[in-house]
This record gives structure tokens, sequence and C-alpha cells, in this order.
């Protein structure tokens, strides 16, 4: 019985040591798997359209942006991308992976921009981040809750908590009331901008972080948001400039909803020039082209340190804004309508030798659809069902076929389940803009008001990129517009919007 069993524990001894040796490989395999897991930069600004952007087409040609237009150079510049509607809204997107609509027990709570989440019912993913060895970081505006998840969701934060600090909500570049690691707060003087810039160089240089550990850096600038204030050095820049009034700045506006024939930011000054506290349209969209130099020579800071550091080849950056602005288009002074010139962002996203420099991507994009990429690129499961797709494709071949359409939605200040119930007035806020749920797909665009009785609207934007020509009041194109109010009922319904089966009747509906 022993010498049958000799043979049998020689075997297992062996398959002990060989199950040893696999998992000592496999450990160092691990190992340099997590040392190679690439870093992910996130620069991220305010109320910065796309048009102030250099390498966009639509920039005015004296628009100067190097190291943002040199990122693009070196990655994939999209041509259309919907981060979001507006500041809080959008924050919380990128926190979550939802639409507004799914961001469950966000709500505005107290003097605005006052807020409150419940962290069990909104989870933020950076923590999982955390639990799978990376170490995340967040720097400058926080606009999404007074809790700002510190030693939860960040291991290393410095940010300005808006929210929290109501008083000075509007010190978008003096005189913050900064807090540090959850800690001390104290009042920022210097310039934001670039303070932010410096606090993010020193995070990548290795200052307040592992160095053995990979990590996500989520920058957010306060940058370009009102009162568009440009650093000092800035103010005589982009002299002698004229800036054409927008064709719709003034009302009416054929073919456009009832709501959209009563914005009106603006007042006729001499020879109708638009103006706005006795200032013309070109002053004001000169100094908010000013504000955005600082974002330009923080972003060629950054990249020199990451070259400096030796970093450059494993950080995915990622360039965007929570959403446009317009400045005197469609009447607007503003972001949240779903037009481009309110809400479309500039996107730029760049890697060595994994995405395809200077390439341009065709297809819109949304900003739910960051979350499942950042997770793509990290190697780590997605931790509960998303909106959005993941981007990687694209990355790879940016004029592929892409099948997904781009969802946005604009419920206002209500999130979660609270957007369940439609209010009887459409919940308009923000310059009398409803609710409202827009679709891109390829070259057309969908807009339906959350208001009975009031028109759909629906743009071909490769023939009219200024969304001037309302084609849902055109016979000729009903076959197009029953088809994407549809498809935007579909997407609703894949992302579990609550309000889906009661929105109201549109004008020409049954």
């Amino acid at each position: 019985m022993s010498a049958m069993l000799l043979p049998y524990r020689s075997t297992c001894l062996a398959l002990s040591c060989l199950l040893l040796l696999v998992g000592v490989s496999t450990q160092r395999a691990l190992a340099a798997n997590e040392s190679e897991r690439p870093n992910i930069l996130f620069i991220y600004t305010d109320d910065h359209s796309y048009r102030t952007v250099g390498c966009y087409p639509e920039a005015f040609p004296w628009v100067r942006t190097p190291a943002i237009d040199r990122l693009a150079r070196e990655g994939m510049r999209f041509e259309s991308a919907y981060i979001g509607t507006w500041c809080m809204p959008s924050r919380a997107t990128l926190l979550t992976g939802h639409h507004q609509f799914g961001v469950e027990s966000m709500r505005l709570e107290g003097p605005y921009p006052g807020s409150v989440y419940d962290p069990e019912q909104c989870p933020f993913w950076p923590r999982v981040f955390r639990e799978h060895g990376y170490v995340t970081a967040q720097i400058g505006k926080w606009h999404t809750g007074v809790d700002t998840g510190y030693g939860r969701d960040w291991d290393f934060q410095i940010v300005w908590n808006r929210p929290k600090y109501t008083k000075t909500s509007q010190n978008y570049y003096h005189d913050q009331p900064i807090t540090h690691q959850g800690g001390e707060t104290k009042i920022l003087k210097r310039y934001s901008t670039d303070q932010y810039t410096d606090w993010a160089v020193d995070f990548i240089r290795g200052e307040g972080r592992d160095p053995s550990k990979p990590w996500y850096l989520w920058l957010c600038y306060g940058a370009v948001h009102s009162p568009y204030t440009p650093a000092e050095r800035h103010l005589a820049q982009y002299p002698s400039i004229e800036v054409a009034a927008p064709a719709d700045v003034f009302p009416p506006r054929p073919g456009k909803p009832d709501w959209a024939q009563r914005i009106n930011f603006w007042e006729k000054g001499p020879d109708a020039t638009p103006m706005w506290r006795d200032r013309t349209l070109t002053s004001w969209v000169r100094q908010y082209h000013q504000g955005v130099l600082a974002i330009d020579e923080g972003v060629e800071r950054l990249m020199a340190t990451l070259k400096e550091t030796g970093q450059r080849k494993n950080t995915l950056v990622v360039f965007t804004s929570d959403q446009g602005f317009a400045w005197g288009q469609h009447g607007f002074r503003h972001k949240v309508a779903a037009y481009d010139a309110n809400i479309r962002s500039p996107l730029i996203i760049s890697f060595p030798g994994r995405i395809p420099e200077g390439s341009v991507c065709p297809a819109p994009v949304g900003g739910v659809d960051l979350v499942p990429t950042f997770f793509r690129f990290a190697g780590i499961e997605i931790p509960w069902e998303m909106h959005g797709h993941d981007l990687s494709p694209l990355l790879k071949n940016a004029t592929r076929d892409w099948p997904h359409p781009v969802l946005l939605t604009n419920t206002a200040r209500s999130y979660g389940s609270d957007t369940d119930v439609i209010p009887s007035d459409g919940g308009a806020f923000h310059g009398q803009i409803p609710w409202y749920v827009m679709l891109r797909e390829g070259r057309y665009k969908y807009v339906r008001p959350l208001v009975a009785g009031e028109l759909e609207e629906l743009y071909d934007l490769s023939e009219d990129p200024e969304e001037l020509n309302n084609l849902a009041v055109k016979p000729e194109h009903a076959e197009t517009l029953r088809r994407l109010r549809a498809a935007a009922i579909d997407e609703l319904r894949r992302t579990g919007a609550g309000f889906v089966g009661q929105m109201p009747p549109i004008r020409g509906s049954s």
C-alpha cells in the first residue's frame, strides 16, 4: 500500500511545486501588468466651447491654443462631443457613468449651489479604481454635493467645494476657499487656473502619492466660467478683432419652438449691435477667449511634466469640458439648450502608441462614454451597469462604423427618480429652457421638448451646422423625424429613464 502511495505522493509534490512556480510567475506577471497599467490625466474645463480651440475648424481664425492643438496632433480629436448640459449634472455623469435621470439621490439643497447625495445610493466610481490599486486624485472645482468623497473616492484632493461654500460660489478665479485633503480650508489668493496647474504638476511629479501605483487625476479648472476673468498677462491679447453677430441673435426665429422665440439675452445697440451690460458682443467674446489662454498654458506645463518624468508614454490624456457656451447664437449667452453652440464640448484623447496621431473622429460621442473607456484602459471590470459605450474601438479606428447614437437629456435641477414625473410647465429654468431629450445620430440631431404641444426640432448638421433650419416642420422629412423619435425612446428605455412612458404629446402628434 505504501509502495503504491509513493508515486502518488511524488506526483502531488511535483504538482505542488509546479503550482508554486506558476503562482510565482503569475504574481510576477500581475506585478508587471500593474506597473504597466496606464495613468489617466483627465483635464476638465468649465463652460468651454469647442469654438475656442484652434484645432477645431469652427474656431475663429485668430484663435491661438498651441498646446491643446499639439495634444490633438498627438492623438484623436472628436468632432462632436456632448459631455453634459450644465455644470452639476455633467460632473454627476462623469462620477457615475449615468445620465442625469440615473443619478439617484443627488439633489440641490439650501442656497444655490448647495447639493447633497447619499454615497450608498449614488456611488462614485473612483473608489473602485482605489480598490484596484490606483491612486485617485481630484484638483480644482468640485460641484457635486457637499461631500467631496475624500478618503472614500479620492486618495488625494485639493478642491474648491462650491456647494459647501455658497457665499463664494462665484469666486471662479480668486479668493476661493480651498479644502486640502479633506481637512484645512484656506483662501486662495492666486489666479485659480495657474494654481490648479501648479498642484497638478506637483502631483504628477510624485507629491502626495505612492510612486509604485498608477494614478488617475481629474483636474477641474474653473475657467472659462463667468465672470470670464482672464489672467492679467492676457488682457491685451486678441486686439482689434471683430465678431459678427449670429444670424438669429434676435427673434423671430422661424421654425423654432415657442420657448426658443422668447430667448433674448441681448439688447440692440447702435446698428443693431448685440450688447450686454453696455458692452458689445465682440468685447465679451474677446474676454472669453482670453480666459482660455491660461488653460492652454496649463496644458503645455502638464504635458511637459509628463515627458520630463518619463510618464508620457504610459498616460492616457483626455481633454474636454462640462459643456459649451453660446455667445449670441439663437439669442443665448448661456449653456443648457440642446444647440451645439450651447453644449458641444471639445474632446481630445491622446495616448502615444495606442491612439493614432492626428486622427479625427466624426462619430458623435457623449460624456457617459468616457467612464467605461477609462475602465477599459485600466483593465478594471465595470462595477455596475453604465449608460455609455467604451470608446476603445473608435480610438483604434476613428472612421469605423459606430452604431451607438448619443442621448442627452436636460431635467434641470432634478436627478434620479425625482425625474420620473415631468413638471406640468416643462420644468423650465436656466433662461426658460424646458426639460428635453436630445438624440444625435450621424448627421442628424433630434430634440424633443418635454412640454405639451411644443415643436420638436430636427437638424441636418452636415448641411446646417448653425441649426437654423428646423426640418421637423417640413413634411418631406417626416420619416426621418419618426425614426429618430422612436430611436430616442429606445435609448431612454435602454437606460431606464423613469419618465419615458409619460412624456407629453408634441405638436402635431395624436
